[in-house]
């Protein structure tokens, strides 16, 4: 039986096995990539122009928006690489990567929604201690210990998954390196500390929405006693789109950790799969931006800029 020290590649899924829908797919990944490109670099890119975002809450976003660059990075250029060419091969130490930076990015913002619901809790039911609970430092330390977490957590799961040994082959039933589909590889005996691990991080990430749950019902019911309608108004505009960010984050992982054994199907697991490593990246942006007036009009401001100095700089050209 092959171990994992004579493995020294995976066979990822194929989405088709004609050359009509491999390219079909390569296009509608690129289509996606490209789109959560474009949305997180302009939330990154007017966070960072704009002065008068330069608050703890947009600091955070900025957080955000980084780890969904990373986390579909990490994913979509090489499946639309085997797409392009024809081929379901990666590299151990591509695999290994992949799974390293996918649990980094995907520890790291989960943690982040943590401390991002902290700040909202603070901004509306602690306001007047809003500056020495979440000043500048205190909001580096919390973001550092967002990136250090997922740092460890991956290192944790990396190490432990592949020092088990590969009995069973080396095709995984995904388009990217994920944990349970290798475990699926290993021997039969010899996977009980990575579950074992899972187990200690599946309690973590229940304490951590448990903390979300308590904070947003004590947000809501201080919000619910405001008597100005435009304070209320300004509430719900900041913490609705960090809700639904949780909650798709959220569903779509638990999901994907807990279907019944009896329901899963290569199907299904790639779909679920796509639905927590792919779609929250992509749609992130546009939640993040739907009820902030705030950043949709910084953002209107920054491309109003841009063409004007484009228009400009033509203008310049022209006349040389």
């Amino acid at each position: 039986m092959p171990n994992s020290s004579s493995v020294s590649e995976f066979l990822l899924l194929a989405f088709a096995d004609t050359r009509e829908l491999q390219l079909l797919h390569f296009g509608l990944f690129l289509g996606i990539y490209l789109a959560a490109l474009l949305g997180n670099g302009l939330i990154l890119t007017t966070v960072a122009c704009d002065h008068r975002l330069h608050t703890p809450m947009y600091f955070f976003l900025l957080n955000l928006a980084l780890l969904d660059l990373g986390c579909i990075s990490t994913t979509l250029p090489k499946a639309m690489a085997n797409a392009l060419w024809d081929t379901r091969a990666i590299s151990y130490q591509g695999c290994a990567a992949q799974v390293f930076f996918l649990v980094f990015f995907i520890g790291a913002e989960y943690s982040l929604l943590t401390v991002t619901a902290y700040d909202r809790y603070v901004a509306i039911c602690k306001p007047l201690h809003y500056g020495s609970l979440v000043g500048s430092r205190a909001c580096a330390q919390m973001a550092a210990a967002a990136w250090g977490s997922g740092f460890l957590y991956s290192v944790l799961h990396t190490a432990t998954t592949f020092s088990l040994p590969l009995c069973q082959g080396n095709a995984v039933d995904q388009f990217f390196c994920e944990i349970p589909q290798i475990l699926k590889l290993s021997c039969s005996d010899a996977y009980r500390r990575e579950v074992g691990l899972t187990v200690i991080s599946f309690s973590l990430g229940i304490g951590c929405f448990v903390f979300i749950v308590v904070s947003y019902v004590q947000i809501f019911r201080a919000v619910l006693r405001l008597p100005s309608e435009q304070g209320l108004h300004k509430a719900f505009s900041t913490c609705l789109p960090h809700l639904a960010v949780v909650s798709l984050f959220f569903s779509t992982g638990m999901f994907a950790c807990l279907k019944p054994p009896s329901i899963s199907s290569p199907s299904l697991d790639l779909v679920v799969s796509f639905l927590y490593s792919v779609v929250p990246p992509a749609v992130n942006p546009l939640i993040y931006s739907m009820r902030n007036q705030e950043l949709k009009h910084a953002l209107w401001k920054l491309m109003t800029r841009c063409v004007s100095e484009a228009i400009n700089f033509h203008s310049t050209s022209a006349d040389d």
